[in-house]
């Protein structure tokens, strides 16, 4: 990525964090006339987008707060603008695939726990995105390879996917072109206000800017005490596995099982409390490859061509985390696991609101206020 800046090491705004969450909220700064140096630790970073299933993803979020039902439909709502500007900007179609998807059952009880969870998803947000309930039959219209051991699912409208490694190099070409600094192997040392701002060292050298977004997954943690706010996240592994390329056979994507537009297809459906451990376990590939060919029978002749590791960043209750600090003004926090689904809110309404510091009610709703014990800012 070349390293074209606007404002050298001082800035109107520094976003630490160069993954999808980072990027997303620096490239909508910059289009709203800021200037922005990344500061991104580099490959040694417990980077979740290096793991992300690149899902565009509505049904079933925000089951224990409509709020979050609310931020995602409005995100996924958004994603085909934000696609094409993003193509405008960076040359770089993501493929974008936006015209459902399904989530598959394999019993009965799984069937009737999933509608008791979208009808009370709906009780509680009835201007919450619509998801139809399915049974086999048309499930199978849907996806004609699908497996007898499904006995029905869900669909969504709004539900899609895209090419992770096409969104990410666009998000970095985007960002370039709008005139960003990037500045990669910048592991932040301190973080302090300063007189006009904030004083940022790193290892590739001090940084000053007149606000700061902290954008740094896992990292977050670590950077929010020093400018009076709390980022209670932990890691949770989920595992991931790449079959060969396939003929198309999955037209729409699920939620744990999808093909690229490339031909192969991704498995991925573990949730690990394993603590910073990115590697393998045989037991857990051997049970997502299991499920997947209870869903899909022919993956049973698929051959895998990879398969890896990486860290969701979870809060306490699983949704995101924003907050700018009372203590350090100028500071703010943007955390979440649902990068890709959300890139579109957060280029756009995260985006303005730190620009002009107005916190709207749909952002203020995730702060770290709502566990109690962990105040927002010192």
């Amino acid at each position: 990525m070349t390293d074209l800046s606007r404002c050298g090491n001082d800035c109107d705004i520094a976003v630490i964090g160069g993954g999808v969450v980072g990027l997303s909220v620096a490239y909508g700064l910059a289009m709203r006339g800021q200037a922005v140096t990344l500061l991104d630790e580099g490959d040694v970073a417990y980077r979740a987008s290096r793991g992300n299933f690149a899902l565009v993803w509505v049904q079933g979020k925000g089951i224990d707060l409509p709020d979050y039902a609310r931020w995602t439909l409005g995100s996924a709502s958004a994603w085909k603008g934000f696609a094409e500007t993003l193509q405008r900007d960076s040359g770089i179609n993501v493929a974008l695939e936006q015209r459902g998807g399904l989530m598959a059952c394999l019993s009965e009880e799984e069937q009737e726990e999933r509608a008791a969870q979208l009808q009370r998803l709906h009780n509680a947000a009835p201007d919450s995105a619509t998801v139809e309930m399915l049974d086999h039959q048309q499930m199978k219209a849907l996806l004609p390879e699908i497996g007898s051991e499904v006995v029905g699912g869900t669909y969504c409208r709004l539900d899609g996917h895209v090419n992770a490694l096409r969104l990410f190099r666009a998000l970095h070409q985007a960002c370039i072109g709008r005139g960003i600094a990037y500045r990669p192997n910048a592991t932040v040392e301190s973080l302090m206000p300063a007189a006009d701002g904030f004083r940022i060292v790193t290892s590739a050298g001090e940084f000053r800017a007149r606000k700061v977004v902290l954008a740094a997954g896992l990292g977050n943690a670590t950077l929010a005490p020093m400018v009076g706010l709390s980022a209670p996240v932990r890691p949770q592994r989920g595992q991931v596995i790449v079959t060969e390329k396939l003929a198309p056979f999955l037209h729409y994507p699920l939620g744990t099982i999808r093909q690229t537009d490339e031909g192969g297809v991704m498995l991925g459906d573990s949730k690990e409390e394993v603590g910073f451990d990115t590697g393998n376990s045989h037991q857990v590939l051997g049970q997502i490859a299991a499920h997947a060919v209870k869903v899909f029978p022919l993956l049973a002749r698929a051959q895998i061509v990879r398969s890896w590791g990486a860290l969701r960043v979870m809060s306490p209750d699983g949704y995101p985390v924003y907050d700018r600090s009372t203590g350090s003004p100028g500071a703010y926090l943007v955390t979440c696991h649902s990068g890709v689904t959300l890139a579109a809110a957060h280029a756009s309404v995260m985006a303005e609101a730190i620009a002009s510091d107005i916190w709207p009610e749909a952002i203020a709703a995730f702060s770290a206020r709502r566990f109690g014990d962990v105040p927002a800012a010192a």
